[in-house]
């Protein structure tokens, strides 16, 4: 959902985050924005890699360019199994550096740390539901 801001020019928000939900880590690739992105490219400062190390996630398509993100577009990436990506010495710490423009052609960029490390302290609850058991 974009964010509402109070000048009232539509202007896009590209971000990139990282999700954990069930031990599953992926990256979200998201305009917050109220107004559509163009050119949207996105650099990490180090290759990091995810599905049993077998794929560069850093340097997918979808982070080289992407000609047109509407507001509320994301793309989403499965990376690994948390534990998988620590076993492998994955980068904990990554910065995304993602560079944009809007409709009028004016410039942004965004410079987004991540510190993946919290993830691993945070732990992760199952709930498991039990089916009634029937006469």
């Amino acid at each position: 959902m974009p964010i509402p801001r109070s000048d009232p020019t539509p202007r896009p928000e590209v971000i990139v985050d990282f999700a954990l939900d069930d031990g599953l880590l992926t990256i979200h690739l998201r305009n917050i924005g109220t107004g559509s992105a163009y050119l949207v490219r996105t650099a990490f400062d180090k290759p990091f890699y995810g599905i049993d190390g077998t794929k560069c996630i850093s340097d997918m398509r979808v982070f080289r360019k992407v000609e047109f993100m509407p507001p509320g577009k994301e793309f989403v990436q499965f990376i690994d199994t948390l534990r998988n990506y620590t076993k492998r010495k994955q980068p904990m710490r990554v910065v995304a550096t993602i560079s944009y423009q809007d409709q009028r052609g004016n410039r942004f960029e965004d410079r987004i740390g991540h510190d993946l490390r919290i993830y691993l302290e945070l732990g992760q609850a199952k709930v498991v539901r039990k089916k009634p058991q029937g006469d």
